[in-house]
């Protein structure tokens, strides 16, 4: 338990019968007139609705653990994503409704977080971006500026995005993880 005057930014409490919910800001207010009262935005750690909520000040709230580490993604095995702890060689197998978007850039090797609470999954974190190989992409015609200048590109992992039409198959990009745009080339 915590009270709503030790609220930070991250924090995860355990609201509206045991749902997740991370404070993604808070402010305290000190009317004029009438009992102090904190501000804040939420964000359910399963759904990513984001609300905003009122608590009064000095109200005691529900705080959550969630256990984050870093994990490397190991294989698949059928629908499961299998990761293995490095520090005690464990693995963790991770549907794909957790693993969410961070499917579609996964390969053998990659590091990303896992949050768990109470032993189960809530979500996979990879990093903001990552590297990644063009599988199969179109030659790039010169002069075609009907699409803005990008073609569409199939990444190792079978994801596709768009990217420059300088771009060949074989190389390796650097691609945003939230958004799936492309960042730039990677120079090896």
């Amino acid at each position: 338990m915590a009270s709503t005057n030790d609220l930070k930014n991250g924090m995860v409490l355990k609201l509206d019968g045991g749902q997740l919910w991370s404070v993604v800001e808070f402010q305290h207010v000190k009317p004029g007139k009438g009992p102090a009262f904190v501000r804040t935005k939420l964000k359910n750690v399963l759904s990513g609705k984001v609300v905003d909520k009122t608590f009064n000040a000095g109200v005691k709230v529900e705080t959550a653990t969630i256990d984050k580490r870093d994990m490397q993604f190991s294989y698949m095995d059928g629908e499961y994503f299998v990761f293995m702890d490095m520090d005690t060689y464990d693995q963790l197998m991770v549907d794909r409704k957790s693993v969410g978007d961070a499917a579609n850039f996964l390969i053998e090797g990659f590091t990303a977080t896992v949050a768990q609470h109470e032993g189960e999954v809530l979500f996979v974190e990879l990093p903001a971006a990552v590297e990644l190989v063009i599988q199969e992409t179109e030659p790039g015609v010169q002069g075609d500026r009907s699409t803005g200048g990008t073609k569409p590109a199939t990444l190792e992992t079978g994801h596709q995005i768009n990217v420059p039409l300088f771009i060949t198959t074989g190389e390796k990009i650097k691609v945003d993880t939230r958004t799936s745009d492309y960042l730039g080339r990677v120079n090896s």
